[in-house]
């Protein structure tokens, strides 16, 4: 069955996209990551406070389509209070399950707001729109040593 991108932009994308959560630049924050795609031009910043092991508050800001906004919104809404322990886990579970290739096809996305992302496999270069920030985020976490 031939896919429609319209596919691509239903709900939850569309949600995240026109308000998107957690949305505000903060300089002072702690830790400023950057997730940048130079093929496409998307590129946020991602604010980080932790406090006592666990992420007290996240928010970020930067411009990019509307997958990427959306998928960046989702990151920081799943975030909030989770410990640096914990997020590992998370971030793996939302890029198995959304990242293109043959290593992730079988993956089933049991949340609703990562499986609205799973979609974007069927269309090339929309992963890497959906996994910009999460990826960017996974590689601070080995930076930092978690």
């Amino acid at each position: 069955m031939k896919e429609n991108l319209s596919d691509l932009y239903q709900g939850v994308i569309l949600e995240h996209n026109r308000t998107p959560l957690f949305f505000e630049k903060r300089p002072d924050a702690r830790y400023v990551v950057e997730a940048y795609n130079p093929l496409c031009g998307d590129k946020f910043k991602l604010y980080l406070d932790v406090e006592n092991g666990v992420i007290a508050t996240a928010t970020f800001h930067g411009y990019g389509c509307a997958v990427s906004k959306a998928s960046s919104s989702v990151l920081m809404k799943k975030i909030q209070g989770v410990s640096l322990d914990d997020l590992p886990g998370i971030l793996e579970e939302f890029l198995k399950a959304v990242a293109a290739g043959p290593e992730n096809a079988p993956t089933v996305a049991t949340d609703p707001e990562t499986a609205a992302f799973t979609v974007a496999k069927k269309f090339p270069g929309r992963d890497k729109c959906a996994v910009l920030a999460w990826e960017a985020l996974r590689n601070w976490t080995l930076e930092i040593g978690n």
